[in-house]
């Protein structure tokens, strides 16, 4: 082995120059005019400690596209009232009896997922297939004497 048969075990990086002409053109990523778009720019310290006390985003995690899930089915929802008017006493409401009598909507000509919530007064005796059902609306459907199957 000699000098000039050694080789870098990595490889050399260095920072990118950008706003220099070539292939990043224009703004060259650095958005628009101002301050932080010329060269030499810094944050002054007392600015920094500004910036420091103002409070982080929270509530996603570190990548937002990650955490989010935009894939999740949402239940349609549907409230006891609703319900009170368009069916009579001993009827089974199941999602395809609700998008039959014009409660809700099918979604790409399905059922879609429902969810029963509790607003309204319920009068007379249902029972319930295939559906979510709140807590509040739970208690209403049995107090009138009705089932949730």
């Amino acid at each position: 082995m000699q000098l000039h048969s050694l080789k870098p075990t990595s490889p050399k990086k260095t920072a990118r120059r950008i706003g220099r002409g070539g292939k990043r053109g224009k703004m060259s990523g650095r958005g628009h005019k101002g301050q932080t778009a010329r060269a030499g720019n810094s944050t002054r310290p007392e600015m920094r400690e500004q910036i420091k006390k103002l409070p982080k985003l929270r509530g996603h995690g570190v990548n937002r596209a990650a955490t989010v899930n935009a894939e999740r089915v949402l239940p349609v929802v549907v409230n006891l009232s609703a319900i009170e008017k368009a069916f009579e006493a001993g009827a089974t409401i199941t999602p395809k009896t609700l998008v039959a009598s014009g409660v809700i909507s099918s979604v790409r000509k399905r059922a879609p997922l429902v969810k029963i919530l509790g607003t309204g007064e319920l009068t007379k005796k249902f029972t319930f297939t295939d559906c979510q059902v709140s807590a509040s609306a739970k208690a209403k459907i049995e107090k009138a004497g009705g089932t949730i199957g």
